[in-house]
């Protein structure tokens, strides 16, 4: 399985959300070799770190492609790009956040080339984080970690608290759902 991390917390321009940008951004990538095929709830999320900022709106999704890791990760920072992201040291808010969390069972690390930046599967901080545990967890509840194993209702509990991850109220927000391919 597939994983990717949607989030963002500043609105692009044509857009009248961040959640209406990360859905234009599904449907694009879907368009370049990349089928989505279960969506989580989108959640009102608060920034990692706290910091004043806006909060952010985050989901996963579980994707398929014939594309290798890196390749992926290239098509994800792309899109990123496309939707005025742009990548800086210490950058909280953004745009649109595309982060490959987990490819099959692959772990590894892959070194930084040019565009593109290093490359850990599964992503480093999943474990780390309610944003993309709780999201990760209506997609896939039953996912384990390929590299130690856990899974994510261990990984959720092991989690100091889950404030600041909240659904967020909208009337097509249920529960994570099949895509169309």
């Amino acid at each position: 399985m597939i994983l990717i991390g949607l989030g963002g917390n500043l609105t692009p321009a044509g857009f009248a959300s961040p959640k209406a940008a990360l859905g234009a951004a599904l449907d694009q990538l879907s368009a370049q070799a990349l089928r989505p095929l279960r969506l989580s709830r989108w959640y009102r999320t608060a920034p990692v770190p706290a910091v004043d900022a806006p909060w952010f709106v985050n989901a996963v999704a579980a994707v398929d492609t014939d594309l290798p890791p890196a390749a992926l990760l290239a098509r994800l920072l792309a899109m990123e790009r496309r939707f005025g992201r742009r990548r800086a040291a210490g950058e909280i808010s953004r745009t649109v956040d595309l982060d490959l969390l987990a490819y099959g069972e692959t772990v590894g690390d892959w070194p930084a080339s040019a565009g593109r930046p290093a490359l850990t599967l599964p992503h480093p901080r999943l474990a780390e984080r309610a944003f993309v545990l709780v999201p990760l967890a209506d997609v896939a509840p039953d996912w384990r970690h390929p590299a130690t194993g856990r899974g994510v209702s261990d990984m959720l509990a092991a989690l100091p608290d889950r404030d600041g991850v909240e659904p967020l109220d909208d009337a097509d927000n249920g529960a994570s759902r099949r895509l169309p391919t």
